[in-house]
């Protein structure tokens, strides 16, 4: 059985999005959510609130997302309670990305599932990855920082403003820098 080029996509294989019907229109839906969610009124917490529902593939009780937020899909973002993601944040969610319960994430925090391939001939061809990125339980992502795909970072940790996450980063610990790289040991 052929796979669809989103199940080639979830399964970190090469696929093409850009001209995939499916995916277009799933992005297309996203868009329309997030141009209601980004211009809405101030006061209108509760329609926010509603749209991150039906956006995101799953979300706690509790959380909070400031607009502007962007994302591709939206139904790939999976949360946990007491999520809060501040101003201007973007989620590239071409692959999974899951939250666990008490994650901050400061303003301007870019979160990228999607990659593509090194050698410029496969690049032309419009075959593109995304790899999936799982954030643990009372993690803080300071401002500016971007988490790369495939990246793991473990329970307790911090991330510092402006850092680059290229690897995992384990529990209990604050790591920072471009690369981020361990600091400090919070245990």
């Amino acid at each position: 059985m052929n796979k669809t080029e989103r199940e080639k996509m979830l399964a970190h294989e090469p696929y093409i999005g850009i001209s995939d019907p499916e995916l277009i229109r799933m992005m297309a839906a996203a868009q329309k959510l997030l141009h209601t969610f980004n211009f809405s009124h101030p006061n209108d917490i509760e329609t926010r609130r509603q749209i991150v529902r039906n956006l995101f593939g799953s979300v706690g009780e509790v959380f909070e997302v400031k607009p502007p937020f962007m994302c591709d899909y939206g139904c790939h973002i999976y949360a946990q309670e007491n999520l809060y993601i501040n101003y201007d944040c973007i989620i590239l969610d071409c692959n999974e990305v899951h939250f666990g319960k008490n994650v901050l994430l400061a303003p301007r925090v870019q979160i990228y599932t999607a990659y593509h391939p090194l050698d410029p001939d496969i690049r032309r061809s419009g075959l593109e990855m995304a790899a999936p990125i799982v954030i643990g339980d009372d993690v803080w992502i300071g401002g500016g920082a971007i988490i790369c795909p495939g990246v793991t970072i473990g329970n307790n940790t911090t991330i510092g403003a402006g850092s680059i996450v290229t690897r995992d980063i384990p529990a209990n610990v604050v790591a920072v820098g471009n690369p981020c790289r361990v600091i400090k040991s919070i245990t």
